[in-house]
């Protein structure tokens, strides 16, 4: 068994913070820089070899994420061990290293301990000083960003304002309302508001105990910097995060996944949201109940740090730091106590729009779907699918129905146009006949009643 980490931070990362200066994860320029040790380094290396064959010098430094000099250093002392050869010259005056039987054999003990591969993680502290430099509560925002990252979505009826003084709390948010105005949307654009990318560790370790954090399905990488400058290639760069979870939501995706098998653990989606936004889309119908949440949730929501439990036992005190949005189409205190809506004290009710805001959201709907806008065709609409059956409008309906209409022009060779006969064409299956009953029914009740 060998020692994973040193307990001391890379104290780089820490005057960068204090400095004040914007995170970057300077390069590393030795071992002690890495935070790691010299045994797992070899470990890791050995453990490659044992996966993708002889490989070159630089091939394993661009695997392991690590500076040429210092991989060189770690495959020679392997060799010197005889655990390792040369099988080759390289280029740039590298060689082509291969397992000896003797390191073929520790490489299988290592891979039985733990079977990751790949770059090498990230200490915890560096991880903790990383986020709290990087935390969205470090950038409020301004109405003019608002308005750019709401530009093309409605936002009528002075809805910036509840926005704007919400996201810059911090402390999270309801969206509520009716289905299919837009909550989910909105939640989605919030953290581009932030416009700044972050820098993100691949795997993250404490002693021994390796965790993933890198998600490819949640953070999308950009462009790196320039050939010229240089940073720890164990970070990636992505835009701030935006975590979407709905009804598959478990307690288990709140805690740290192991895998007893590789004893390889995975983050929780809250580690992955960190620095940007976590959304809790349609809470209330989670397989898990809101007090049950609330109680995982609630001195997170407080502090600003949560508890996780590694498998070894052994809690660890990690940030909290991501806007959380509960969306929900029920009402907030129907679904958690008081002691919860303290914690989000921001609770905004996104309405039905009006038709003037109907006919905006046409004009927006259809130049993203690409035909003219036609405001006959909206009150024609309006004439004979909503007004008679006393119909909500909803903010989809409006990129809904011009998507059928697509479709319908598509299908029947005809140019894509707004216009009343091609609505009328798919209306019967937009309103559904189920739907029509009911309003009707529903009118027919209140009729009765008035009588």
């Amino acid at each position: 068994m060998t020692s994973a980490v040193s307990p001391a931070p890379d104290h780089s990362l820490l005057s960068l913070l204090l400095s004040g200066e914007r995170f970057w994860p300077t390069e590393p320029t030795s071992v002690h820089d890495l935070g790691l040790s010299e045994p797992f380094l070899e470990s890791l290396a050995s453990k490659l070899l044992l996966s993708s064959g002889n490989m070159s010098g630089r091939a394993v430094s661009a695997e392991l994420c690590l500076p040429f000099k210092i991989v060189e250093s770690t495959l020679e002392r392997l060799r010197t061990r005889r655990l390792v050869t040369h099988a080759g010259s390289g280029s740039f005056n590298d060689y082509i290293y291969a397992l000896s039987d003797e390191g073929r054999k520790r490489a299988q003990t290592f891979h039985s301990e733990c079977s990751y591969v790949g770059p090498a993680p990230v200490p915890l502290m560096d991880y903790v000083i990383s986020v709290e430099a990087q935390t969205i509560g470090d950038e409020p925002i301004r109405r003019a960003e608002l308005i750019d990252a709401f530009h093309d979505i409605s936002t009528a009826g002075g809805l910036l304002d509840l926005l704007g003084p919400a996201v810059n709390s911090g402390s999270g948010m309801f969206l509520y309302g009716a289905p299919g105005n837009g909550k989910s949307t909105l939640a989605q654009r919030i953290t581009s508001c932030f416009g700044q990318e972050i820098w993100l560790p691949h795997a993250i370790i404490d002693g021994r105990q390796i965790i993933t954090l890198y998600d490819p399905a949640y953070h999308h990488k950009v462009e790196e910097p320039v050939d010229s400058a240089t940073w720890d290639k164990r970070w990636t760069r992505i835009r701030r995060p935006t975590v979407v979870v709905g009804g598959e939501l478990t307690l288990d995706n709140l805690e740290i996944r192991h895998d007893a098998v590789s004893n390889v653990s995975e983050a929780p989606l809250q580690l992955k949201s960190n620095c940007g936004c976590l959304l809790i889309d349609d809470f209330g119908r989670q397989r898990i109940t809101p007090s049950e949440l609330l109680n995982r949730w609630i001195v997170p929501l407080e502090n600003r740090h949560d508890f996780l439990t590694l498998p070894t036992g052994k809690k660890l005190q990690v940030p909290f730091e991501q806007l959380i949005i509960f969306s929900t189409n029920l009402q907030p205190s129907d679904l958690v106590d008081e002691a919860f809506l303290r914690r989000i004290p921001y609770r905004i009710d996104l309405d039905d729009p009006d038709e003037d805001e109907f006919n905006c959201l046409f004009q927006i709907a259809s130049e993203n779907a690409g035909c003219f806008y036609d405001p006959d065709s909206v009150e024609h609409l309006l004439d004979n699918y909503y007004r008679p059956y006393n119909r909500p409008l909803r903010r989809c309906h409006a990129r809904d129905l011009l998507l059928q209409v697509k479709n319908y022009c598509t299908y029947n060779d005809l140019e894509f146009e707004m216009l009343p006969e091609y609505f009328d064409r798919v209306a019967r299956a937009f309103f559904t006949e189920v739907e029509t009953k009911d309003l009707r029914a529903a009118g027919e009740e209140l009729t009765g009643m008035s009588r």
